[in-house]
C-alpha cells in the first residue's frame, strides 16, 4: 500500500512540473501568445465580432488569387430567392457564349469598381450590377438615352455632375461614371435604408419607389421590395443581380466558366494637357483603336482636349511605353481644330466653302445624311499649322445643332370639294394622309364641303391646275415670315360662296411628316368671310393681309379687316418674281407678287436605359430601356 501511495506522489509532482507558468504568459507580448493556436482561439472568443476579426486578418495576410475570389468575400446582400431567380438563372446558363462576352468584357473595370467598392465599405454585389445594366459595355446606348456601362439618363447624369458635351460624354467615362454610380447608389440605399429598394429606386427611380411605399403604408401593407407593385422591368431587376451572383458563387453549378482575372490593376491613368489625337495616343501606347476606346469610350470625337485635362486610361506596360514614345515624337500630335458657321448651311455648302471633303466632314462629326448645321453650329475640321489648341470655353460651350433639311415651305389653305375624304384630299395634291392629318390637328374625321385644311407647299412648287376658289397662300420661304401677297389656290369648279376670301397665311418649315410652328392651325388674323380676327404678328403682317384684302374692306377695332361678300371668278395666270435678298440666317427670302392682284411686296418679318445594337437582342433579357 505504502508502494502505491509514493507512486501516486511521484506522478502528481512530475504533472506540477509540466504546467504553463500563467504569471510569465500575462506578462508576455500579444504576438507571442498567437502564436499558439489554442490561445489564438481563446482570444478571438473573447472579442465582440470573431468574424470580422478573422476575415480582415486573412484579407492582410493571404491575398485573394483573382478577382471572383475577391467579390465572393465582399458579398453582403440576403439572398433572394423564388422563381424569378431561378428563371434569371435558366436564362444566363442557357447562354454560355453571352455570358462569356460580358464577362471578358468585364475584365478591364472589375478591379477598379471592386476596390472602389471596398473603400467605401458597400457590398461587392454591386460590382455585378453593370453585367445588368449593359453586359459591361461602356458604349452601351439605350432607346431612353441612357448611356455607359452604369447607364446614366442625361439629366441624372447632369445631377452628378457627368460632363456631356460635344467631344466627351462622361456617362461612359469608367472613372466618372463609376464614382457616380456609387455616389447615387450611397444615396439611394441611406434614403430607403435597404438595398434591394435603393436597387429599384436606381433602375425605376426614387420618386416612383416613395410613392409605392406610401400607397402599401396607405393600404397596411408591407413595404419591402418583393411587396411593393412596380414594372416588370424592375420586378425582375433584382432577381437578375441575384442570378449572375449565384453564377459568380458557383459558376459549375450551371455548367459555366469564369474568365481568369487577375486581382491587380489593369490600368493606371495619364494626363494630357495638349489636344491629341485619338488615333495617336493609340499608336504612341501600342494599342489598336478598338483596344484604346474600350478603355477611353467618353471621347465622341476623334480628338482628347487638353484644354479640359482629360484622363487617358492605359495598362501599366503600355502608359510606360506611351511616354518614352511620346519624348521621341516629332510629329503633330492633333490636326483638329474647330469651326463655327454663322448662317444656316448643309454640310455640302460648309465644306466647298472650307475646302474640306464632305464626307469626311460629315463622318468626323458624325452628321446623318439629310440633315443641316443651324447658325451658331460648331464642328469639327483639319487642323492648320499656326492653329492653337482648342480653348476650354469652346471645349465646355460648342454645340452641333441640326435640323432636317427639308425644303422651306409656303403654307396653303384649300377649301375641300363635295363627297372628299382625307384620302382624296391627300391624293389629290401629292401627300400622304399622316402628313395631312398631322399639319390639320390630327383630323382624319370626315370632311365637310367649304372646310378649310392647311396644306403645306414646297416654294417653287405649283399646285394641280384647277378652277381656283380665293385661297390665300404665302411664298415666303423663310421660318418665321409675316405674310406675302394674296394668291388664289385651286379647289373646286364652282364659284367660291360669298366671304370665302381667306387671308395670307404664315409661311412655315415642313419637317419629316410633322406641321411645322404653327402648321396645324390657322394663326390669328386668318379670317373666312367677313369674320373679325386679331393679328398676333409683326406690323408687317397686319400689312400684308390689308393688302390680301378686298378693296372695299374696312379695318375693324383690332387691325383686321371686314370684307364685304364677294363671288370670285376664276383668276388669269399669275406671273410672280421672287427677290434674291439674303437673310441673316443665309437663307434667300422670296416673295411672290401677284399681277392680277396689283399687291405690294410682302415683307418678311424675322430671319431635343439600355443596350448596344449588336448586342440589343440578347442583352436585353427582357428589360426595357430607360
Amino acid at each position: 500500500m505504502r508502494l502505491i501511495f509514493c507512486a501516486l506522489v511521484a506522478l502528481l509532482l512530475s504533472a506540477c512540473a509540466s504546467a504553463p507558468d500563467t504569471a510569465g504568459l500575462a506578462s508576455a507580448p500579444i504576438s507571442t501568445i498567437q502564436k499558439s493556436p489554442k490561445n489564438q482561439a481563446v482570444a478571438l472568443a473573447s472579442t465582440e465580432n470573431p468574424i470580422n476579426v478573422d476575415h480582415t486578418s486573412v484579407d492582410t495576410l493571404v491575398k485573394p488569387d483573382d478577382i471572383w475570389s475577391r467579390i465572393r468575400k465582399g458579398f453582403q446582400m440576403q439572398d433572394l430567392d423564388g422563381d424569378l431567380v431561378q428563371t434569371q438563372i435558366d436564362w444566363y446558363s442557357q447562354r454560355p457564349d453571352y455570358v462569356a462576352r460580358m464577362t471578358d468584357r468585364s475584365k478591364l473595370y472589375l478591379y477598379h469598381i471592386v476596390s472602389e467598392l471596398e473603400r467605401r465599405n458597400m457590398p461587392t454585389e454591386l460590382a455585378l450590377l453593370p453585367f445588368i445594366e449593359s453586359a459591361y459595355n461602356p458604349q452601351a446606348l439605350s432607346v431612353a438615352k441612357a448611356a455607359g456601362m452604369w447607364q446614366f439618363v442625361p439629366g441624372t447624369g447632369r445631377t452628378f455632375n457627368l460632363r456631356q458635351n460635344m467631344f466627351q460624354d462622361e456617362r461612359r467615362d469608367v472613372l466618372a461614371s463609376t464614382s457616380a454610380a456609387l455616389d447615387y447608389l450611397e444615396k439611394l440605399h441611406d434614403m430607403f435604408g435597404d438595398w434591394y429598394l435603393a436597387l429599384a429606386a436606381y433602375n425605376w427611380g426614387e420618386g416612383n419607389v416613395q410613392r409605392a411605399i406610401a400607397r402599401n403604408q396607405a393600404a397596411g401593407l408591407p413595404t419591402d421590395y418583393m411587396s411593393l407593385k412596380m414594372p416588370a422591368e424592375t420586378r425582375n431587376y433584382v432577381p437578375k443581380l441575384q442570378a449572375v451572383k449565384n453564377i459568380i458563387a458557383n459558376p459549375q453549378m450551371y455548367g459555366l466558366t469564369l474568365p481568369d482575372i487577375p486581382n491587380h490593376p489593369y490600368f493606371v491613368t495619364v494626363t494630357t494637357s495638349h489636344d491629341i489625337d485619338v488615333d495617336v495616343a493609340a499608336r504612341l501606347s501600342g494599342m489598336t483603336l478598338d483596344e484604346f476606346k474600350a478603355l477611353n469610350p467618353s471621347f465622341r470625337l476623334p480628338m482628347i482636349l487638353g484644354a479640359t485635362q482629360s484622363q487617358i486610361l492605359l495598362p501599366f506596360d503600355n502608359a510606360q511605353q506611351f511616354e518614352s514614345n511620346l519624348k521621341a515624337y516629332s510629329g503633330q500630335l492633333a490636326s483638329w481644330t474647330t469651326y463655327t458657321v454663322n448662317e444656316r448651311t448643309t454640310p455640302n455648302a460648309l465644306a466647298q466653302k472650307i475646302g474640306i471633303d464632305v464626307d469626311m466632314l460629315m463622318t468626323t462629326n458624325q452628321i446623318p445624311r439629310g440633315m443641316r448645321l443651324k447658325p451658331g453650329s460648331t464642328v469639327v475640321v483639319p487642323r492648320e499649322d499656326d492653329d492653337e489648341d482648342i480653348s476650354a470655353d469652346v471645349a465646355e460651350n460648342a454645340v452641333l445643332a441640326m435640323e432636317p433639311d427639308v425644303p422651306d415651305t409656303r403654307k396653303v389653305l384649300i377649301r375641300v370639294r363635295r363627297h372628299e375624304s382625307m384620302a382624296s384630299f391627300a391624293s389629290r395634291y401629292g401627300v400622304s394622309v399622316r402628313q395631312l392629318s398631322a399639319w390639320n390637328k390630327g383630323r382624319r374625321s370626315v370632311l365637310a364641303p367649304g372646310q378649310t385644311l392647311v396644306l403645306h407647299v414646297p416654294v417653287g412648287k405649283k399646285l394641280p391646275a384647277q378652277p381656283p376658289v380665293a385661297v390665300a397662300s404665302n411664298d415666303s420661304g423663310q421660318e418665321g415670315g409675316s405674310g406675302g401677297a394674296a394668291k388664289t389656290a385651286d379647289s373646286d369648279s364652282h364659284p367660291a360662296p360669298r366671304g370665302s376670301m381667306i387671308k395670307a397665311a404664315a409661311p412655315t418649315k415642313e419637317a419629316s411628316g410633322k406641321g411645322g410652328k404653327g402648321g396645324s392651325k390657322l394663326a390669328k388674323g386668318e379670317a373666312v368671310g367677313g369674320s373679325k380676327g386679331g393679328d398676333s404678328k409683326t406690323a408687317d403682317s397686319k400689312a400684308n393681309a390689308a393688302a390680301a384684302a378686298p378693296a372695299d374692306a374696312k379695318p375693324d377695332a383690332k387691325g383686321a379687316s371686314k370684307g364685304k361678300s364677294m363671288a370670285v371668278k376664276p383668276a388669269p395666270k399669275l406671273a410672280s418674281r421672287s427677290s434674291g435678298k439674303q437673310n441673316s440666317d443665309g437663307a434667300v427670302k422670296s416673295a411672290t407678287r401677284s399681277k392680277a392682284a396689283q399687291a405690294p411686296k410682302a415683307q418678311n418679318g424675322g430671319a431635343s436605359r439600355k443596350r448596344s445594337a449588336a448586342e440589343a437582342s440578347d442583352e436585353k433579357h427582357g428589360k426595357n430601356s430607360g
